[in-house]
């Protein structure tokens, strides 16, 4: 799903020996609904999002709308983003003219459901390659989104 040098961050640990991500106190939580599966709509509670839902052409609909997979793009560039920032910040570095591109693929798995890739490409532009990979590892690590598909989708971050 992507071009140029990407390191796979897909784990083969068992769930059990796997760290604990779940939060310790809960500080938000978002509520959408849905009406009509992929060919209908989505409202978020607070209004914020009122939007169609298609199904894209590449899996037979029509494309007038969005869909499940482009808002998880963007919710996973968005947090993973936010995430590099923090810990950019943290270590001291500028940022700025950073940003985080998302592709999220979907296709059918070996359990007759659906499975999803994503693929997160990082720009750093003002940092060296060696701080900007250690910036991305320590991101990755602290993303919400990162802790929640870990060892259960694969993730490939590209670094550019």
């Amino acid at each position: 799903m992507t071009d140029g040098a990407a390191v796979e961050t897909r784990s083969d640990t068992p769930a059990e020996a796997r760290p604990d991500t779940r939060p310790a106190k809960i500080m938000y939580v978002a509520e959408a609904t849905a009406h009509g599966g992929r060919d209908g709509f989505i409202t978020s509670q607070d209004g914020h999002i009122d939007l169609r839902v298609a199904m894209p052409p590449a899996l037979g609909g029509d494309g007038n709308g969005t869909n499940p997979e482009q808002l998880f793009a963007a919710g996973y560039s968005s947090c993973f983003h936010n995430a590099l920032v923090l810990v950019g910040r943290r270590e001291g570095y500028d940022l700025t003219g950073s940003t985080v591109a998302a592709k999220v693929g979907i296709g059918p798995n070996k359990q007759r459901g659906y499975g999803l890739a994503v693929a997160l490409s990082v720009s750093l532009p003002v940092l060296d390659q060696d701080i900007a990979a250690k910036l991305v590892d320590a991101a990755h690590q602290v993303c919400p989104y990162s802790n929640a598909t870990r060892g259960n989708i694969d993730v490939t971050i590209v670094l550019g």
